[in-house]
């Protein structure tokens, strides 16, 4: 009996949502994703009950693309459909599991093997935390819990980890359902809009946010707010005088400035480029149209799925290293500070390859961890460069293979295209009217455009990270959140024209 077979019964078990019957209008589309929206907000905003103010974010530097919030029911985000997708496409991209991936019923079998499989990344990405002395309980509530039910106070602690697990699962249970609901009744997906809503909040908070985690007398977060501290409280010719590029640049956020207002045009301008294959109609004379076949093919997200394998490796580093086992590297908070750890850690700004910068941070850790676990030397120069230098490879390369696997896995690649267009009644004018003359025309741009497409992306988001933006959104969340909010205009264009254009909605999929 194959996997298909064997999987096959539980699939249909799963609860889903419902496929519209029929074109749903582009309103009503409009109203689930706002809802959706909001609702997300809402649950984002949902601190855990029972949770201690002591406990550890594991997923702190990864909190802009997993579009989740730390301590609350979203604390997961969107991490178990990242990693249950990476699992999936890894073991069909190496034929372990055997599936044609132009065959609707094998991807209906892949969406239901992915959405089981993100059931049990839940777990085993929310039960370390727990088990693992991140996620701490209450101490005050462990104690009532424990008089209440007449327990001791170890019994206490592990009733209300317990209580957290539960609401970290539903949390995880509510993501995934949202994603399927933008997905099926709304526009675009419910993960991008995620992460767009998450990156969007932080660039906010960076320009405007009055907060002074310094406490009294240390410049707010946001730009414009220490901005206005600098002109009355400090003055500029003091900003200006001695160390003013660090001042000006980096305490001051203009470098941020600088780099996002970059990414965002870079962008939009590889996102407008493409490749443009004439179709003609076989039946209408005169019906023409255009393939595009963009630069990112592949769109941006297989840089999620190389962020979220460096997260889940860095989170088992981070397990290991709480259990003494130190041969991968030591951590201090969620910070990797030596051994492979540190290699393999994204690059999230300046602070992680200006060797002066890299070395006041070192001193800040040694300074808040170093008493209670130990002071950690500063890394050399060789170092700091090996970081880059594998950061790099993990995401040109992760970008390509995974670029190709999304292709594949998704229906984009050339001989799904080829069918799609073949079906909607149009042709390659100059070749003959079947599938396999479009698909050899396919297959001389879409494989290569994938690949230069995946390299390409995964080199934009090593500059995003170099160079680090607003808010602390990270180069990559915002590079995300650019070309998801392009394809998501692109998508509302599409929608807006098949409900002007009815006949339009065969050859974009619609119904």
């Amino acid at each position: 009996m194959t996997f298909k077979d064997t999987i096959e019964p539980y699939l249909k078990k799963l609860p889903a949502v419902a496929r519209p019957e029929g074109h749903v209008h582009f309103k009503t589309k409009l109203t689930w994703t706002i809802g959706i929206l909001l609702l997300y907000f809402t649950l984002s905003n949902v601190p855990l009950f029972g949770m201690s103010a002591e406990s550890v974010d594991l997923f702190e530097q990864y909190r802009a693309f997993f579009a989740g919030a730390s301590g609350s029911l979203l604390l997961l985000g969107i991490g178990p459909i990242v990693t249950a997708s990476i699992v999936l496409q890894l073991l069909v991209g190496a034929d372990v599991i055997k599936m044609d991936m132009s065959n609707p019923q094998d991807q209906a079998i892949f969406q239901g093997a992915q959405k089981l499989l993100v059931f049990v990344m839940i777990v085993l990405e929310s039960l370390p935390q727990l088990l693992g002395g991140y996620i701490v309980p209450d101490e005050a509530l462990s104690e009532m819990v424990a008089a209440f039910l007449n327990l001791s106070s170890v019994g206490g602690e592990w009733m209300v980890l317990f209580i957290i697990f539960i609401q970290i699962f539903i949390g995880g249970t509510l993501i995934l359902f949202m994603d399927e609901i933008v997905s099926k009744w709304g526009i675009g997906s419910g993960v991008g809009l995620f992460i767009v809503a998450g990156v969007s909040q932080s660039i906010v908070t960076g320009l405007f946010s009055i907060a002074r985690p310094g406490g009294p007398g240390s410049p707010p977060v946001g730009l414009i707010p220490k901005w206005i501290y600098f002109t009355t409280d400090v003055g500029l010719s003091n900003i200006f005088g001695d160390n003013a590029l660090y001042n000006v640049f980096i305490e001051g956020s203009i470098l941020a400035l600088i780099s996002t207002v970059l990414i965002f045009l870079m962008v939009v301008y590889v996102e407008s480029t493409r490749i443009e294959i004439p179709l003609a109609h076989s039946a209408v004379r005169g019906a023409r149209g255009r393939f595009p076949v963009k630069l990112i093919y592949a769109s941006v997200l297989p840089m999620i799925l190389v962020r979220a394998l460096q997260a889940n490796i860095q989170m088992v580093g981070m397990l290991l290293y709480g259990r003494g086992i130190t041969i991968f590297g030591e951590f201090r908070g969620s910070d990797p500070v030596s051994g492979l750890m540190y290699y393999i850690s994204p690059i999230n700004g300046p602070y992680d390859w200006i060797p002066g910068l890299v070395n006041q941070k070192f001193v800040d850790i040694n300074a808040q961890y170093g008493e209670a676990f130990g002071v950690v030397d500063v890394p050399a120069i060789w170092q700091i460069f090996l970081h880059v230098g594998l950061d790099a490879t993990m995401l040109i390369v992760g970008g390509i293979i995974f670029a190709l696997f999304w292709v594949e896995t998704t229906g984009m690649n050339a001989k799904s295209t080829a069918q799609k267009i073949f079906q909607s009644g149009m042709q390659i004018p100059g070749f003959r009217r079947n599938v396999d003359s479009i698909e050899r025309v396919m297959i001389r741009y879409i494989p290569r455009v994938t690949i230069i497409g995946g390299a390409f992306i995964g080199i934009l988001t090593l500059i995003a990270s170099l160079m680090g933006t607003l808010g602390g959104a990270g180069g990559t969340g915002l590079l995300l959140t650019v070309s998801i909010v392009y394809r998501l205009y692109e998508d509302l264009a599409s929608e807006q024209m098949m409900e002007m254009h009815p006949m339009m909605r065969q050859f974009l999929g619609g119904t």
